[in-house]
């Protein structure tokens, strides 16, 4: 593990964040106002504009917007030293809210993609990372003259289709004439999860699933509902292949490895006495290895193409891929040097070996896609994950073993509590921060 005493004192950051971060009960009514009114995916307007109005308050930030979207940058420039890239994201998700709140969202917003209304709810906490971050960002701000470098922090939208990073890029994120953020030396991020509020976890290596998303419509032949002889039922189809999905991870992954196949949507028909012409199923895939990644996406197209045949499918399948997620891979000696940090700050309530997690990420790209001085494309990252669950609730759950019962992100029970799910969070951005430019 890489050593940060001395210049790196980690005593020196605890103090920082202790004379230098600022009152948290306005960020706290932020969170509320954030989580109050979401946006969807490609609409993050209040999220972009609010994050862009509070760094311009920080005198010396040079903020970019309209990155990919609605992304945005703030660049605070701080002689010679380290660049440090902060990233957060800012989308909701196309849930009904139910937690019962008294800043519950009730809003509804026409999804750009599909031109359908949906319920929004931040069910992920996008709200609380932005919080975070722009707390984190005003504590850097006020703290100037104990560090040295380039400060970037970034807003990414559409995280949860797996857009925002790839369109940040492809819009000239990094490109000298378009937006030219300065080329970090470390890309680092956070995301609030379900565990105790309060504590902090990452790890080296594979901390994040790929997640790859296909739209697969099959294909029968319609007709009446009293005359299913003469029709396929692709209804009857589709189940069939939903069932033998199940069987992939049960009999073809090896047990020691992880994967996750979920068929999250399946529509066909629209009355009871009708049989439809055709089916489609929504069909999400986690891996963690490139090896089970290939194994596991040919055992499901094999699958399907097999059922169609066996059913007598009047043409093959349609496949259409709707998002893929990276591998999130933490760089061993990013992730070591920001564990000691946070250690020597959070004490025991660090995890530096946790679990790696079944759930997916595009923040990877932001690093991996990075002009680099050799003239490739690349630099270290690391991620981690900040608890949000209630002390009193979690405890409770634990002590009964019914831990599975929390609302996990993406529940429309989803809720971290604000408290002290905010400090963490924004002393974690601090301390990796100033882990290196300190």
């Amino acid at each position: 593990m890489s050593k940060i005493r001395g210049v790196h004192s980690t005593m020196d950051i605890s103090t920082i964040l202790s004379t230098s971060k600022p009152d948290l009960a306005p960020y706290e009514s932020l969170y509320k106002h954030l989580h109050e009114n979401p946006g969807l995916s490609l609409q993050e307007h209040l999220a972009a504009e609010t994050a862009a109005k509070h760094l311009r308050s920080f005198e010396g930030f040079d903020v970019r917007t309209d990155i990919g979207g609605t992304g945005l940058i703030g660049i605070l420039k701080n002689g010679e030293g380290k660049t440090v890239l902060l990233r957060a994201d800012t989308d909701a998700l196309p849930v009904e809210e139910l937690t019962g709140l008294p800043y519950a969202s009730k809003k509804r917003e026409v999804d750009v993609e599909d031109r359908i209304e949906k319920p929004v709810m931040h069910a992920c906490g996008h709200d609380m990372h932005i919080s975070c971050m722009l707390a984190a960002a005003e504590t850097l701000h006020a703290s100037r003259e104990q560090w040295k470098g380039t400060l970037i922090i970034l807003f990414q939208p559409n995280e949860e289709r797996a857009g925002g990073a790839k369109a940040m890029i492809a819009d000239g994120l990094y490109d000298s004439e378009r937006h030219a953020c300065p080329i970090p030396d470390v890309v680092l991020g956070q995301h609030v999860f379900t565990l105790l509020a309060g504590t902090v976890g990452t790890r080296v290596g594979s901390f994040m699933s790929a997640a790859d998303s296909f739209r697969v419509t099959v294909y029968g032949r319609g007709g009446h509902g009293s005359m299913p002889h003469t029709t396929v039922d692709p209804v009857v189809m589709a189940a069939h292949i939903i069932v033998r999905l199940q069987t992939v991870v049960s009999r073809e992954v090896d047990p020691r490895d992880s994967a996750v196949v979920t068929v999250g949507s399946v529509q066909s028909g629209m009355t009871e006495n009708i049989i439809s012409s055709e089916a489609i199923l929504k069909i999400n895939v986690r891996t963690v290895s490139p090896e089970t990644r290939t194994k596991v996406l040919a055992a499901i197209k094999r699958i399907v193409k097999a059922e169609c045949d066996a059913s007598g499918a009047s043409k093959e399948a349609l496949w259409e891929s709707t998002s893929s997620f990276p591998f999130t891979i933490n760089d061993r000696d990013v992730t070591n040097h920001v564990a000691e940090a946070f250690s020597e700050h959070f004490g025991e309530i660090l995890d530096p070996d946790t679990p790696p997690l079944s759930g997916s990420e595009d923040f990877s790209i932001l690093a991996t896609e990075v002009p680099n001085k050799d003239g490739g494309r690349g630099v270290p990252y690391c991620f981690w994950i900040f608890g949000g669950m209630d002390p009193k609730t979690f405890e409770d759950l634990k002590g009964r073993g019914k831990l599975d019962e929390l609302p996990s992100n993406h529940s429309p029970y989803f809720a971290p509590v604000i408290q002290p799910t905010l400090s963490t969070g924004v002393d974690a951005l601090v301390v990796a921060a100033l882990s290196y430019l300190r």
